[in-house]
């Protein structure tokens, strides 16, 4: 996500205005390498479970993409040694509506369940119990399914509408995370995230009319469906969620000289010239990123550009950007494709490691000066720390513009203590040793300790970096 971006930019690019404008819009919402069983390198000492998801789903739209209704079955094994006597799904597209009013239901409803038992739903509706028929074993595996609703809220949204155009982030029903520190069941945020997933495969079947464009995570092909209607197939390996949108959006595409293909949806009232720079600074980001943390897997990326969406978020394979006649943050939003998406992380317990490494990316992208960006960074108290939770950033919210200030700020003083070449270096490793697995904060620091015979101690005690 990317509500703000700080520093001076010498080379005259045109973001900083534009995102600090974001900001606000969003302060107003409210309230090659290692398996998803590497989150070993999540330092836990029991695997994050549970594991090697793979999500079928197959839902059918009403006459403007407002509702989707369907079936989705989710298959998953145990990776943990311990048995597994239930899986939670985390129903997040009803964050901000809770368990919906009399005559208005929550936006995502679950029912009909195969394969366990569901109970009531918690976490103010965005968390629903399953228990399993029996204990599911170490490597065992089993499938739930269930039918599925999806209401688009009537909010400009990441889980909402502009005009004509729905956004669907977040609207299916995913597993929750179960690791050492038990089930991950957090409250919904609006400022920032909450999201912890495991890398996961999906296999989606979306039935639509035919006027509506749909971009959506993973590889797509259109089919003719029935008289005056589209069938969108999708399939997504390895990917922590599945996004999609869907409205009469202007297309076009393209492919990087890396390979990648980049698709671009935009709506008609959406600048020009905005769309334009959005789509070339994708176009070169997406390769960028893929020389200096290994290349982006997914071989397709798709931008969805509206003028009124605020600021942008990530998805894998999707990104929504809201777009002036100078772009939008389209470029943090692709550097979010590995920093959260390739590259996890708990994004409630540690946003600083997906947002601020983006922001850290989008920096050396435009090439913005980076030694007097503290001048923009002042500590409220000695409570405020980089590496808070959104737990702590929700209830201090005006301090939240931090992860996008000081965590920049921290990397590339850390660039400079490391020198260029060994912060190169240990990125580009760090993001192969946690491919599709599971970053945290000491994973982190004693990768930089392990590149360096200095201590960094201090280093992380004068960032905040706990």
């Amino acid at each position: 996500m990317s509500p703000s971006i700080t520093w001076s930019d010498t080379s005259g690019r045109r973001l900083l205005s534009v995102l600090l404008v974001l900001l606000v819009q969003l302060l107003a919402v409210g309230p090659g390498a290692r398996d998803a069983g590497a989150a070993a390198g999540s330092g836990a000492s029991a695997a994050a479970t549970p594991d090697g998801a793979r999500y079928d789903v197959s839902l059918r739209s009403d006459n403007d993409g407002s509702h989707w209704t369907g079936r989705q079955r989710v298959s998953f094994r145990n990776a943990s040694r311990q048995p597994l006597h239930e899986v939670y799904l985390r129903l997040w597209g009803n964050g901000e509506d809770r368990c919906g009013s009399p005559g208005a239901p929550a936006p995502v409803t679950v029912s009909n369940v195969d394969g366990g038992t569901p109970g009531p739903l918690t976490v103010r509706c965005t968390a629903l119990r399953i228990a399993l028929p029996g204990p599911l074993g170490h490597g065992e595996w089993t499938s739930v399914a269930f039918d599925v609703s999806l209401t688009v809220p009537d909010r400009n949204a990441r889980f909402g509408r502009e005009g004509a155009h729905r956004f669907l982030g977040n609207a299916l029903p995913v597993l929750a995370v179960h690791d050492a520190q038990g089930w991950h069941l957090d409250p919904y945020v609006a400022l920032g995230e909450s999201f912890y997933a495991l890398a996961s495969d999906f296999r989606v079947r979306l039935d639509h009319p035919t006027a509506l464009k749909v971009p959506a995570t993973g590889r797509t092909q259109a089919l003719p469906g029935d008289r005056g209607r589209t069938v969108t197939l999708s399939v997504a390996h390895r990917v922590r969620d599945f996004a999609w949108a869907a409205g009469p959006f202007r297309t076009a595409t393209e492919t990087t000289p890396g390979g990648i293909r980049v698709k671009s949806y935009w709506a008609s009232d959406t600048p020009a010239e905005g769309v334009r720079l959005n789509r070339t600074d994708a176009v070169a980001a997406i390769d960028r990123f893929g020389e200096e943390y290994g290349r982006y897997p997914y071989g397709e990326i798709d931008l969805v550009m509206t003028s009124g969406f605020g600021g942008g978020m990530e998805y894998p394979g999707l990104v929504l950007v809201g777009t002036t006649e100078e772009g939008g943050a389209v470029v943090h939003e692709v550097a979010h494709q590995w920093w959260y998406g390739i590259v996890g992380n708990d994004e409630y317990a540690s946003p600083w490691l997906d947002e601020s490494f983006a922001q850290y990316a989008n920096a050396r992208f435009y090439g913005w000066e980076t030694r007097d960006c503290w001048s923009e960074v002042h500590w409220p108290s000695d409570s405020a720390a980089l590496t808070n939770s959104m737990g702590y950033w929700s209830e201090h919210r005006d301090e939240y513009h931090l992860i996008y200030a000081a965590g920049p700020c921290a990397l590339a003083d850390l660039e400079r203590t490391l020198g260029a070449d060994t912060m190169a270096r240990l990125l580009r490793r760090y993001a192969e040793d946690h491919w599709y697995g599971v970053s945290t904060t000491p994973a982190f620091k004693r990768a930089a300790q392990e590149v360096t015979d200095e201590d960094l101690g201090p280093f992380w005690d004068s960032h905040r970096i706990r």
